[in-house]
Order: structure tokens, then sequence, then C-alpha cells
């Protein structure tokens, strides 16, 4: 928890107010790389980024960061990335990183955030199995039948995070909708690529828990007195793959 003096530091989300979610069709101005080599990692995470420090977690709508911060706690030798199309609260997530880390010098210079429209470029930044995380946590549930084509879990987009995802890996989310978590269990369950975890695997998965309390949307979902509705699906092997690539993080 952050001291008084810490707090006084950090940037004040009521400055940072912006709309719940974005519209990911939308023409947005945004900046991305052409190709996961052409990435400026060094320049995103403004910190010493030695060749095989390679992203492993991707928060995508990461929000005002809760999870990321958490993640940088959990696995202070990995790298996440938060993936955000709000500029405001991409810019919050960005100055909340700064003073982070000048408040705990060597401390979370594992995480960054971006701002990009991850339905349409997250293949930009991550090469095949590059990741061992992918987080979508309270996405936006486009009640509407008629977007529901813009829900973050979908069949085509599931096919671009199981290839970013190396086998083994996890595909976390979590939601207070319940006709939304039925959703994502009904499209990414049925995904050849994909199962999903057990009970009893879900229970054992140290982020599991993570889940409810670290982010905003979590915190004023329990405020509420409403359910958080996690789902975790792992990356299975592709029959065409014979590299035997695997490797999942707990």
């Amino acid at each position: 928890m952050a001291s008084i003096s810490e707090e006084q530091q950090l940037p004040q989300k009521r400055y940072f107010r912006q709309r719940a979610h974005c519209n990911p069709h939308s023409r947005h101005s945004l900046d991305s790389p052409s190709r996961p080599a052409d990435v400026d990692w060094p320049g995103i995470f403004a910190s010493d980024f030695k060749e095989g420090d390679d992203v492993e977690f991707a928060d995508v709508g990461c929000g005002y960061g809760g999870m990321l911060f958490a993640l940088a706690e959990l696995h202070p030798d990995r790298r996440a990335l938060g993936m955000e199309i709000r500029i405001k609260v991409c810019d919050y997530v960005q100055e909340k990183i700064r003073a982070m880390r000048a408040a705990h010098p060597g401390c979370y210079g594992n995480i960054a955030c971006v701002r990009s429209n991850a339905m349409k470029q997250l293949v930009n930044y991550f090469r095949k199995g590059q990741l061992s995380k992918l987080l979508f946590l309270y996405p936006d549930p486009h009640f509407k039948r008629a977007k529901h084509k813009w829900r973050i879990i979908s069949p085509a987009l599931l096919a671009e995070y199981a290839y970013v995802l190396r086998p083994g890996g996890r595909l976390y989310t979590a939601t207070d909708v319940p006709e939304l978590h039925d959703w994502i269990v009904q499209h990414a369950a049925c995904h050849p690529l994909f199962r999903q975890l057990s009970p009893d695997e879900l229970a054992s998965d140290p982020l599991t828990p993570r889940l409810v309390d670290t982010t905003e949307e979590g915190r004023k979902a329990q405020r509420e007195g409403r359910s958080c509705l996690p789902a975790v699906f792992e990356r299975v092997p592709d029959p065409a793959d014979t590299t035997g690539q695997t490797g999942a993080v707990q």
C-alpha cells in the first residue's frame, strides 16, 4: 500500500477520467509498429531492455493499471505490457509507473503501458508464442446484439490470441456480467486451441484471487454486491506445431 508521501506524488485519477469504454472500430490516431521486430521496447519501458528480455504478459484494456502493478510485484523478473485504447487512461498509467519507479528505485521497471487497439494491433506487438499470460479483465459487455461482434472474445480474435500465446500459456478473463461470462466460456471453451481450467486448476493458479480485487472495475463490482466471474483457458499445443515450445508461468 502506498504511503501518504507516495500518494501525494501519484497522479490523481480525477484528472484522467474518461468514458468507461471506447468504440474499438472507430478511427483512432494510434501509432503502431508494423511488426514485432519494429517495436521499440527500450523506449516503451524507458529502462535497460536487454536482448532476451521479452514481454511475457499482456493486460489488454488494462484500465488504470491495477492488475499491471500486481503483476509487477508478483513477477518482478518478468515483463508485462498494459494495452489501453483510451488516451487519458493510458496517460494516467504511464505517469503512475514513473511515480512508482521514483518512489521505489529498482522496482516497477518491468511494466509499461502503450496506447493501442489490441483488437487490431496485438500481432503487431507480439511474435508467435511470445506470451505466457494474456488478460482481459472486465471488458466492455456490448449488450446490444448488433454490437456482439465488438466483444473482445470472438472466434476470429481467439485465433490471434492462440497465435501470440505459447502452448501452456493462459488466457485470463473476468467479468461481473453473467451473460458475457457465458459468452466467453461458450466461445473459448469450444476453440480447438484452448481448454478451460477445471475448478481445482483455477483455484491453484496464484493469479486467480487477483482477478477479483486488483482492478477498479472489480472493486466497484464488489462494493455494489456483484460477483466476479473468472474463467481461465490454457493454450493447448497446435497439432501441426512440432517445435514443442511451452512455458506457462504460474
